[in-house]
């Protein structure tokens, strides 16, 4: 730990990492759970939006379709922005598309700050859309960026700096929700608008920091800035040995050019590793954990939690998430990912089946809400310090530098796409199935416990090459569960 500290304090890398997550994942964040603690007042603001046009209310499943068309918007816009990954980082680089995303984020905050005075949810929809689409391509964007400025042997590591900030955000926005701060009726859209404020500090700050040091030598050739900007980020030295890994891999690639979406899904030989990645990034997103920091402020109070205690109650899932994240960060090295993959994912399983049971007794004692809601927070904490934290760096282990910007942009779309189908429809799910919705999340909980034991190899300490040579050994006769295989998973 004191190793890794050293080296990020040599040079501007500790502020760089700053710069980015704030800007970055840290949105994401903010922006899925802040929404959780307003959402009866915004809900009282569509209904009174409404009448002042109409001169009556509308029915409750109308408020419920404008609300999810908010929450949804959100992911769409994503959806967009990680769709222009790939051809916004091969014409502009990368800095300067971080610097265009910051834009659009300031621009939605501004419309979200003037919505409630110009009395139209309209323009909260079209604010959330364009926070979205700056969080969409901004945190694909910031990925790579950290990916192609990190020394190899602390890429890994700090990739997870992506999900620290991403749970930062989330608690961020539950600790300014608190009704003693901005969530109030009156200051929900200041509460809103809020990260928009350090959007403008990134905005402001990369100008000072250089171009990814990866993205100059490997796309511009261009040894001497290369050199230039390892040794702002990473301090004084020479850095010869990263660069001839570079050119290495330079020459090995000439010709090779970065891969499209569609000839990165048609390469047979990643294949398997294509398939693994979309199976486990969908058992992630669809394991319910959008929805519970989207939708707490309901769950809970569904579950005969206090309404006076809700908001503290998520400020403790924002606390555990950013602590789990932390552990994460420090022991993916040591522990390997597929432990945490399949650890993870079997006591989310576990903790989603006793909340349906929690939430399906009769006539329960006062301390079962607080149970349950304990059962919520080791879900959150398995999550996070699991599948979540180490999704990216199975990403980072399992492609080469041309596959990078496409698996990420699937991994985007993926992502952003099922936030939104989930955003818009949770809000029927649980109206309609009530606390047996959870069984539903279960179930991909349980695919992906079960994915990650049979099909997925350990990835740690390995390159792509090698990764892609496990992945077919289990696709042919699945000999990679012998006992020597085996033994490289054991913690």
């Amino acid at each position: 730990m004191d190793s890794i500290f050293r080296e990020l304090t040599r040079g501007k890398a500790l502020m760089f990492i700053l710069i980015l997550g704030i800007g970055g994942s840290f949105q994401t964040g903010f922006h899925n759970t802040a929404m959780s603690s307003p959402s009866p007042y915004i809900k009282n603001f569509i209904n009174s939006s409404w009448y002042e046009r109409y001169e009556e209310y509308p029915p409750s499943a109308t408020v419920n379709l404008i609300f999810g068309v908010i929450i949804s918007t959100y992911a769409v816009g994503g959806l967009f922005g990680a769709a222009s990954v790939k051809f916004a980082t091969g014409k502009f680089g990368r800095k300067k598309i971080l610097i265009g995303t910051c834009l659009f984020s300031v621009v939605g905050g501004v419309i979200m700050l003037t919505s409630k005075n110009a009395n139209s949810f309209e323009m909260i929809v079209a604010a959330r859309s364009m926070n979205g689409f700056g969080a969409g391509l901004g945190g694909s964007v910031q990925q790579i960026y950290l990916m192609e400025s990190s020394p190899k042997q602390l890429r890994s590591t700090l990739m997870l700096s992506n999900v620290f900030f991403l749970s930062l955000g989330k608690l961020s926005g539950q600790v300014l929700g608190l009704s003693v701060l901005l969530g109030r009726e009156h200051l929900w859209n200041i509460l809103l608008f809020a990260p928009a404020c350090l959007v403008v500090v990134q905005l402001l700050a990369l100008p000072f920091f250089p171009e990814a040091p990866r993205y100059l030598l490997m796309d511009g050739g261009d040894i001497v800035a290369c050199r230039k900007a390892l040794q702002r980020l990473w301090g004084p030295g020479e850095y010869q040995v990263e660069i001839d890994e570079m050119l290495a891999e330079r020459a090995a690639s000439k010709g090779v050019q970065v891969k499209s979406l569609l000839e990165f899904l048609q390469d047979s030989g990643i294949r398997s590793q294509i398939i693994a990645i979309a199976i486990l990034s969908a058992c992630i997103q669809l394991s319910g954990m959008s929805a519970i920091s989207t939708f707490s402020f309901d769950i809970l109070n569904k579950a005969a939690v206090p309404v006076d205690q809700i908001r503290y109650i998520t400020l403790g899932f924002g606390v555990s998430e950013v602590l789990a994240t932390i552990t994460s960060t420090l022991i993916v090295e040591r522990s390997g990912r597929k432990p945490l993959l399949l650890g993870g994912f079997s006591i989310m399983f576990t903790m989603l089946l006793l909340i349906t049971i929690m939430l399906n007794l009769k006539n329960p004692a006062p301390w079962v809400a607080y149970c349950t809601a304990a059962l919520f927070m080791i879900f959150i904490m398995c999550v996070s310090g699991g599948p979540s934290g180490v999704n990216m760096a199975l990403i980072n282990d399992s492609f080469e530098q041309s596959h990078h910007p496409a698996a990420m942009t699937l991994n985007g779309l993926q992502k952003w796409g099922q936030f939104a189908v989930l955003g818009l429809v949770f809000p029927f799910i649980n109206e309609g199935l009530g606390s047996y919705c959870f069984l539903l999340f279960a179930c991909f909980c349980l695919l992906g416990a079960l994915y990650s034991f049979f099909l997925v190899p350990e990835t740690k300490g390995k390159s792509p090459k090698e990764v892609s040579q496990q992945f077919k050994r289990l696709a042919v006769g699945g000999k990679f569960f012998g006992r020597n295989q085996f033994m490289e998973t054991r913690l």
